[in-house]
């Protein structure tokens, strides 16, 4: 027994000596060695537990503590939850967490990282805040770091607005941090200077240990250099993100969160161009672990792009496929029913694709509103202006905004349904006289349904809108003249009152030389100085002034053959044609067919010209029904094409006549 008891005394020395060196595995060894000699000591497990976990064997290191729960107890809570947390077993890591007796600061640290996976950032929040303020070690930068993190997060995936910690940009993950929640705060041109600020700390930071070469750095940048795309592309500079995200590709992060974010970002830039580097880049967002490194919404949006991209690239059934699943997975989004209408749209299938949006808007209520205005756009592309009016005004929403109020109008008025317009504005001047009354909003829809009254001519209808916007403001001439102007239709007595408010002439009169504005650059008409008045200047005496010269008279041309004597012909201004004498053109001998017929013929004088149809003359080539001539040449194709003569100057342009297939191999 002494001799093993010092045996086990050596083992443990040669453990503490491995252990202070870092070589586990050596240590296991002699571990596994003082276990076979006492099974159940606890001090052994609970180091070949810490073991294991250095190695990062962490099912095997789960699978002892499982084993020897006994005799282990609540010895090793916190090696088992972070085994767990390791093997992304994170509900599993919470329950062992919180199960534990005593809450020490190294579980109160797992704890928070959990929570922050788990995505309950409030909680982490407060555990991070607990924590740095009840600790001061070596890791209070990390804590901090930490707590920026989940205001980040809660910033970008809550829109929860971010409050002063107090924490300093002091090193460069701080400061990311820092711009990410800015980022979703929508502050995006402090968020790239705090950026280029990390960038430059990392530099620094980083080039003062000479292990670490220049493409470590690019390396840890990487993050930096995509986080700093992102803002240029939704600044609309997206030409600089993708050459950016591109360099972020070339250096292959280890990082697989960050690849697969930076792919998803360069297909969104891509759309439905370059299908076929989107098709590349998405198999980056398909990486082994992906679905542990993202939050739930970025996944989310990946996969909405997958399905997007499967339909760009006219895979319907892929498409429908990611779709439906998504559904699934997101009963109440309506991304993904919108994707699905898109490509019944793409299919040509509007009134499936209306369908499967009504179906949706009656079991989604609280996401009806987006909805419903694709339905009435697809509505509007199917030509049903009056289905999608009433799709819109049953949006309880949007239908008093003054947008959806002038859009309503303007298709009202298309369909020429002035009654539907003007119970739009009726309706919405009622909310608001309820909600706002007297409000600019309010105002500017009264005076615009007065003057949309006024232009199709329901002058008794605008009367009361007239009324009420004169009574806000009664110096508005205006406005009077408008009601003055309805109310002559309608009650005279009421206009000729109302009319005494109007301002007197001398009030209205304007201090304006009407010469000069005539005369001015911007005058398109200019009226003619009157002529002088008789009388102005008196005559000059006779044989002081002049003697005015008389113009004489020309006498106007006669025709050639005019007699004085005869009786000009009383029709001879109608035409030649509506004469009561006209008998119409004599006909002329016919004249000899000269150019009649096909181009190139000539009279029947022509035959005689023809020495093929002497007698005397050989044939020169194969006649009709004739066996002579070893071959047959096609028809055509050795006859100089016809030239078209062309028109004479004076001549009417015809048409060209089509050239006919002449038989044969298809000689023309």
């Amino acid at each position: 027994m002494a001799s093993g008891g010092v045996a086990v005394a050596s083992l443990w020395t040669e453990v503490n000596r491995c252990g202070q060196s870092g070589d586990y595995t050596r240590a296991l060894k002699a571990l596994s060695k003082i276990l076979h000699e006492n099974r159940d000591d606890v001090t052994a497990l609970h180091c070949k537990i810490v073991c294991l976990v250095q190695n990062g064997s962490f099912k095997e290191a789960l699978n002892v503590m499982n084993t020897h729960t006994k005799v282990l107890g609540s010895e090793v809570v916190f090696e088992k939850a972070y085994c767990e947390y390791r093997l992304n077993r994170v509900e599993s890591a919470l329950k062992t967490i919180e199960s534990a007796p005593d809450q020490t600061d190294k579980l109160k640290e797992l704890y928070g990282q959990v929570l922050y996976r788990l995505e309950r950032y409030d909680e982490c929040k407060t555990v991070y805040t607990d924590l740095i303020r009840n600790s001061q070690d070596e890791y209070e930068e990390e804590r901090k770091t930490n707590l920026a993190a989940v205001v980040a997060a809660m910033s970008q995936w809550e829109k929860v607005l971010m409050e002063d910690l107090g924490l300093s940009e002091s090193t460069y993950e701080l400061c990311y941090n820092t711009a990410c929640a800015l980022i979703g705060q929508g502050q995006l041109a402090e968020a790239f200077n705090t950026l280029r600020q990390a960038e430059e700390l990392c530099r620094v930071s980083l080039a003062e240990d000479s292990d670490v070469t220049e493409e470590d750095i690019e390396s840890e940048l990487a993050v930096i250099h995509s986080q700093m795309a992102y803002i240029m592309q939704l600044q609309g500079r997206t030409d600089e993100a993708l050459q950016l995200y591109n360099q972020v590709i070339k250096l292959k992060p280890s990082d697989v969160g960050l690849l697969a974010v930076t792919a998803n970002n360069i297909i969104t830039i891509n759309k439905d161009q370059n299908v076929f580097d989107s098709k590349k880049k998405v198999k980056l967002t398909n990486a082994e672990g992906v679905e542990y490194k993202l939050a739930k919404k970025q996944l989310q949006a990946i996969e909405f792009n997958k399905a997007l991209l499967a339909m760009y690239t006219n895979q319907a059934d892929q498409c429908r496929k990611l779709s439906s699943s998504l559904q699934a997975q997101n009963p109440g989004h309506p991304r993904p029913v919108l994707i699905q209408v898109a490509q019944l749209c793409r299919e040509k299938q509007h009134s499936k694709a209306v369908e499967l949006l009504q179906q949706f808007s009656e079991q989604n209520p609280e996401s009806a509103s987006g909805i419903k205005l694709t339905m009435a756009q697809l509505f509007l592309v199917q030509g049903h202006v009056t289905k999608a009016c009433d799709v819109l005004r049953s949006i309880e929403e949007f239908k008093h905004k003054a947008g959806m109020v002038s859009a309503l109008v303007t298709m009202y008025s298309h369909e020429e349904d002035i009654d539907g317009a003007i119970d739009v504005f009726k309706q919405a001047i009622e909310y608001y006289q309820a909600e706002q009354p007297g409000s600019a909003a309010h105002l500017a829809l009264v005076r615009e349904a007065a003057n949309f009254k006024l232009k199709h001519g329901r002058k008794k209808e605008a009367i009361s809108d007239l009324e009420q916007l004169w009574k806000q403001n009664t110096n508005d001439v205006h406005t009077l003249a408008q009601l003055i102007s309805a109310y002559s239709l309608v009650d005279t007595d009421k206009a000729k009152s109302l009319s005494k408010h109007l301002p007197s002439a001398d009030t209205m009169s304007f201090n304006v030389d009407v010469d000069e504005l005539e005369n001015s650059h911007g005058a398109t008409y200019v009226r003619k100085k009157a002529g002088k008045v008789v009388g102005e200047n008196l005559p000059k005496e006779i044989g002081q002034g002049e003697v005015k010269k008389k113009k004489k008279k020309k006498k106007g041309k006669l025709p050639k053959n005019y007699d004085p004597k005869a009786t000009p012909d009383p029709e001879r201004w109608l035409p030649m044609r509506e004469r009561s004498y006209y008998r119409g053109k004599k006909k002329g001998k016919k004249k000899e067919a000269i150019g009649k017929g096909t181009q190139g013929a000539t009279s029947a004088a022509s035959a005689e010209l023809d020495a093929s149809k002497t007698a005397t003359s050989p044939p020169t080539s194969p006649r009709p029904g004739s066996a002579t001539g070893s071959s047959t040449a096609p028809s055509g194709s050795g006859v100089v094409p016809p030239r078209q003569q062309k028109p004479s100057s004076g001549a009417t342009r015809k048409k060209a006549p089509q050239k006919k297939k002449k038989g044969g191999k298809g000689g023309w």
